[in-house]
C-alpha cells in the first residue's frame, strides 16, 4: 500500500509545483471575460486537455524523442524559448488578448463546445498549464515505466489516476480561483496578470537554463 500511494501521487507531487495553477489563474480568468459559466466550462477543458497531454507525455513521450534523436535537454532549451516568448508577450502587449475579445463580445450561450475547445488550448493548456517543464517533467516520469506487459499496464493505470489526481487540482483552482480573482476588478486582475507574466518569463529563463546546462554539462 505504502508503494502504491507513492506512485500514485508522484505524478501531481512532481507536476503541479512546476504547472503552478494559481499563477496561471489570472490568465484563464482573462480569457474567460469575466463570465462564470464560461469560466466553468473553460477550467473544464483545459483540466481535459492537461489530463490528455500529460498522459501521452508519460506513455508515449521517451518513444517520440527516441524516433527523432532528441534529448531532454533540447527540450528544455526550447521549451524554455517557448514560454519566455509567452511572457513576453504577455508583459509587453496592449491590446486584448483574441480569446478575451471573442468572449466578451459573445454571451456563454453563443460559445459551442467545439470553440471552447479550440480557445482552451493555446495558450492556456499549451504552453501555460502543461508547459515544456510539465512536459519535460512527464516524460521522464514515463521513462521509469516498466516496459513489460503487465507491469507497463499497472504502473500507467497509476500514472493515469495521478494524472487526473492534477487535472482535477488545476480545474480546483482554476474554477474558485477565478471567482476569486473576479471580485479584484479589472485593474487588480491586470495587475495580478502583469506580475504572473513577469515570473512566468523567469520560470522559461530558468527552464532554458537548465537545458543549456545539461547539454554542457555546466553545474547548477
Amino acid at each position: 500500500m505504502p508503494s502504491f500511494l507513492q506512485s500514485l501521487f508522484l505524478v501531481p507531487l512532481t507536476l503541479l509545483p512546476i504547472i503552478n495553477p494559481v499563477g496561471v489563474a489570472p490568465i484563464v480568468i482573462g480569457a474567460a471575460g469575466g463570465d462564470d459559466k464560461v469560466l466553468k466550462r473553460l477550467s473544464r477543458q483545459v483540466a481535459i486537455n492537461g489530463w490528455v497531454v500529460i498522459m501521452v507525455s508519460l506513455l508515449v513521450g521517451t518513444y517520440v524523442l527516441d524516433l527523432f534523436g532528441i534529448s531532454l535537454p533540447v527540450v528544455r532549451v526550447g521549451g524554455g524559448l517557448l514560454v519566455a516568448y509567452s511572457a513576453w508577450v504577455m508583459l509587453t502587449r496592449n491590446e486584448t488578448d483574441d480569446v478575451q475579445t471573442a468572449v466578451v463580445h459573445s454571451s456563454p450561450s453563443d460559445i459551442s463546445e467545439a470553440e471552447i475547445v479550440r480557445r482552451s488550448f493555446f495558450p492556456i493548456t499549451f504552453p501555460l498549464t502543461t508547459g515544456p517543464g510539465s512536459i519535460a517533467a512527464a516524460i521522464a516520469l514515463g521513462a521509469q515505466i516498466p516496459r513489460s506487459p503487465i507491469p507497463y499496464v499497472m504502473q500507467a493505470g497509476i500514472a493515469a489516476i495521478g494524472a487526473a489526481i492534477t487535472a482535477a487540482v488545476v480545474y480546483l483552482v482554476y474554477r474558485n480561483g477565478g471567482r476569486l480573482l473576479m471580485r479584484m476588478g479589472e485593474v487588480g486582475t491586470l495587475v495580478m496578470m502583469r506580475l504572473m507574466a513577469f515570473v512566468l518569463l523567469c520560470i522559461g529563463i530558468q527552464i532554458l537554463w537548465s537545458g543549456w546546462a545539461d547539454l554542457n554539462h555546466i553545474p547548477t
